[in-house]
């Protein structure tokens, strides 16, 4: 999905485009407010559903999950989805080749999304933290301090950067993307808002239909998101325990030194 020019071809937009977008040039990433971000944020369950099914029905024509399960969309911190539902997904929308069979089957929870399926187009299993949308000056991360990695927001901010412009380079035909570095992508808008129906009836415009595509791409990338948090907090919580059992001790055995030191 988010293909990135050859450097040939960079070279030749160095040539041909100017301005804001000329080659070279880091895109505009918006900062999307999703529900997972910082210590206390959770997955928002709703919300990974409705990626979920932009994924299946747009993304999927090109690009696949091969890294990951059916599975885990039951699992906890999954999609909330019952192991019998997750059965019925995975075989009315995906086949998967079996070797014992030496032929396509409908693909069971154990099995992993298909691989691509469009020339050159990436797999999306790990895409969100593959991608940095923020960047501090000179290479410090200090903006990725403040607003984390930014991945969905990358994937967010280029699947709703296009400006309709369009231009051929070499054969190509290139898209004008004020998100994408360089600001001309070879991908055609995969999204234009409405293009789903949500059984939850949430809006479906292009910016919320960007945004939940880019969480459920988060969640492939870190399905264990909220495990990790937890055992975080629990080490944390653990630590100042700890410290204040080793603080009191402390206090305790050099009571009786300290009353002698002072008498004396």
């Amino acid at each position: 999905m988010l293909k990135k020019l050859t450097l040939s071809a960079l070279t030749a937009l160095t040539l041909s485009a100017g301005g804001a977008y000329a080659a070279g040039a880091e895109g505009h990433i918006e900062d999307f407010d999703f529900s997972f971000e910082g210590p206390f944020g959770t997955y928002d369950q709703h919300q990974l559903q409705r990626g979920l099914q932009i994924f299946t029905e747009v993304c999927s024509a090109c690009h696949g999950l091969k890294f990951v399960p059916f599975r885990s969309m039951s699992e906890e911190g999954g999609l909330g989805y019952s192991e019998d539902e997750v059965r019925a997904y995975a075989a009315q929308n995906f086949e998967v080749f079996d070797r014992e069979l030496d032929d396509f089957r409908p693909a069971r929870p154990a099995d992993k999304f298909p691989a691509n399926t469009g020339v050159g187009a990436p797999d999306l299993s790990l895409m969100a933290k593959a991608r940095a949308g923020f960047h501090g000056p000179y290479g410090l991360g200090i903006n990725q301090f403040l607003h984390g990695i930014g991945g969905p927001e990358y994937i967010a901010s280029i699947l709703t950067g296009y400006t309709g412009e369009t231009m051929e380079q070499a054969g190509t035909t290139l898209y004008e993307n004020h998100a994408f570095p360089g600001g001309w992508i070879s991908m055609a808008p995969p999204l234009a808002g409405e293009d789903v129906e949500y059984a939850d009836g949430h809006s479906n415009e292009l910016h919320h239909e960007a945004q939940d595509v880019a969480a459920f791409l988060m969640w492939t990338a870190e399905p264990k998101m909220m495990a990790r948090k937890q055992a975080g907090f629990t080490a944390v919580l653990f630590l100042v325990i700890l410290s204040v059992l080793l603080y009191l001790t402390n206090k305790r055995i050099w009571k009786p030194v300290k009353k002698k030191a002072k008498s004396a």
